[in-house]
Formats: structure tokens, sequence, C-alpha cells
């Protein structure tokens, strides 16, 4: 049993410290669950990114606010620094057939260089080393290894596997969407400020975001960051043990760059609040915290991969506010948003967001989130 969120030793750049006292607390997987409507579940993205509806939380115990993403110029001040995460989604997705019979799915998790890809796979038998597959959309794939679930394939393509991708491959929509993709999906699951080619799920709440709204909080005086982290596979994977601390998050890969480390020093000098666009800028900036000479985390420059697992009692320190969508029942995503603003206030909103229709996950609204005892 793990005592802090993560394994390791405290102050690494994967392995921030926490708060101890719940730490030690037997939290399970069913303290986050939620009942969910399956008819909440957003299918199709809004017309407009921006007009997808805002539940504000406040600081403290204050009262729950129904808004619009697009109200976030009056929500923020001057100052303040919304950090997002740049990465872009690869058309992961592909399908074909063994040499020996059987359909194949593959999501390819992550690009090793060359022609080589790690994936999972898709199919009614465990696929040996050796394993020959005839893709769909030309060319072969091979088995050389497997890795747990993962497969590591090498691509029979003529031209590079990554340039291959974007024309051969389909964009690969979260389990939870019942339809094929479609040609919209090929810019709406983007962000507009997405450019380092590498995650196979996007950024979400990054999605809300166009350019008239990126405008109008600039207009405001709202500064702009950016963290790469390649979103995983692994994000869509339901927890297999009851004991939260039992629990190995998946491996992902991040860039905190220094430029971003000094704005973040510069906006807080100045009193500015750092806002995270999503959870993945949290667990990269989180992942890049040190303990310095004082004792006190600092945020470093930091590049690398990240097993960070967040829930309550751990003490979240990179930011003073998150811009979220909402997420799944009993997912790591839930806790580390309730390890920022509080496990009750947080299923609370949940369930104001549940009778209040809004619309769900990757595709849905999102939350603005404040924690708990903090200066709004």
């Amino acid at each position: 049993m793990l005592a802090c969120p993560v394994p390791g030793e405290l102050g690494s750049p994967q392995v921030p410290s926490c708060s101890t006292g719940l730490c030690r607390a037997h939290l399970k997987k069913s303290d986050f669950h939620y009942d969910l409507p399956e008819a909440l579940i957003a299918q199709a993205p809004l017309p407009e990114r921006s007009a997808s509806r805002l539940l504000v939380l406040p600081a403290g115990d204050a009262a729950f606010a129904d808004r619009h993403v697009r109200d976030l110029p009056e929500l923020l001040r001057a100052g303040d620094l919304l950090v997002f995460n740049d990465t872009r989604v690869l058309p992961a997705r592909l399908f074909g057939r063994k040499t020996s019979g059987g359909r194949v799915e593959i999501l390819i998790e992550r690009l090793l260089g060359g022609h080589d890809a790690r994936a999972q796979l898709g199919a009614s038998k465990p696929s040996r080393a050796g394993t020959r597959i005839v893709l769909d959309a030309g060319g072969e794939a091979v088995v050389r290894g497997r890795d747990g679930e993962f497969y590591e394939l090498r691509f029979d393509t003529r031209e590079p596997l990554e340039k291959w991708l974007l024309h051969a491959g389909q964009m690969p929509l979260p389990p939870y969407i019942h339809r094929a993709p479609g040609a919209d999906d090929g810019e709406r699951y983007q962000t507009v400020f997405a450019r380092e080619l590498g995650a196979v799920a996007a950024p979400t709440a990054g999605l809300h975001f166009d350019d008239a709204l990126l405008d109008a909080l600039r207009t405001r005086g709202v500064e702009f960051g950016h963290i790469t982290l390649h979103v995983g596979a692994g994000t869509f994977q339901s927890m297999r043990t009851e004991n939260v601390h039992e629990h190995v998050m998946h491996s992902e890969w991040l860039n905190v760059g220094p430029q971003l480390v000094a704005q973040i020093a510069q906006t807080r000098a100045q009193g500015g609040r750092v806002i995270a666009v999503g959870t993945t800028v949290v667990r990269a900036l989180e992942s890049a915290m040190v303990q310095g000479d004082d004792g006190q985390r600092v945020l470093r420059p930091f590049a690398g991969e990240t097993r960070i697992f967040i829930f309550p009692g751990y003490r979240i320190a990179a930011v003073d506010a998150l811009l979220t969508n909402f997420h799944l029942p009993e997912s790591t995503l839930l806790m580390l948003v309730s390890a920022f603003a509080g496990r009750e206030r947080v299923l609370a909103a949940y369930r104001h967001a549940v009778a209040g229709k809004y619309r769900f996950f990757s595709y849905g609204d999102a939350m603005l989130v404040f924690p708990q005892g903090s200066p709004a």
C-alpha cells in the first residue's frame, strides 16, 4: 500500500511531496461515485466552442454559479495567467486483419521513433511476437513484443509513421462517444492552440477556447502560458483496485519549459493567479515541483515521464484555480479535482450539474474551480 499518492522520493520531479493527513486514509474508488444519466454524455461538440456552460465553484463554501465559458473575461482579472496544454492529438486509431485471420483495432499510445509505436490491440486473442497485421489503410504492422497491456509494433509504410497517420489514421474519440469520427472531429477534437503532436486524447478543457474568446481574454489583460503533456490512452482506463492507494498510474510525457516557469514566478510576484486549463496542466506542473532549500516546493523546468497520482490528501500548490470538464465517476481525474476543492464539495457540484442537465465529458461543459479556503 502506498503511504502517499505516488511512489518514490518526495521532492523528485515526478513525485512531489504531499500533505500526510489523508494520504494514510483508506480512500475507496467508490467514494468518488456519482449517478450520471447516459443522456447527459455529450456525443458531439456544440456549434460554438465557447458556448459551453460553466459551473463556477467559488472559494470557500460560496454558492455555485451557473455561467458560460464565454463569461471567462468577466470572471478573471488582469494579470491572471491561463496555462494551456499545447499537445496535438494524433489520428491514432487504425484497423486491420491478422494474416492468420481475425480483425484487429489498433490504438497507438506513443510514437517511438522511425516506424515503431507502442499501441493497444483490440482483438479476439492476444497477439504474439511476429504476428503480422494487414492494415485497412494500406501497409502492414508487425508485433515485435508486449509489455503489459501495450504492444510494440513496427509499421511498414511508405512515409514516416507520423506523416502517414495524418491521412491513414482515425481521430481516437473516447469510448463513451458512440459514433464513428466525422470530418468535423478532425478540427473540433483539437484545441485551437494545439501544436506538439503526440497525444491520443485531447486536453478537453482547452476545447472550449476559440479565437474570439482568446482575444477577449487578452483585452482583459489575462496572460497565456503553455505546457506540453501528451495525453495517453490510459486516461480512459478504469481503476481496477477498490483501494485508491493501490492504484498505479499510467506514464505520460510532459515538458514544463523555463519560459513558463518564469511567467508563473512573475505572475505570483505581481499578485496574479495561475489558472490551469485542464487536469493535464495540474499534473504537469505538480510533476515539475521540487523541494527548495527552504523546504518549500518550487517549480522548476522539467521534461520527462510522470506517473503522478493526485487524490485527496495531496496538496496542490502549483495553481490557484482550475478550469476542467466533468469527469467519469470513480476516475483518477475526478479524484484530482477533489484533491483541489474537497471531495464533498466537488461531488455536490456534480449533483448540481446533473440536476441542471449539464453536458458531460470530452465534448461537454466545464467547471471553474477554486480551492476551499482560498481567496477568489
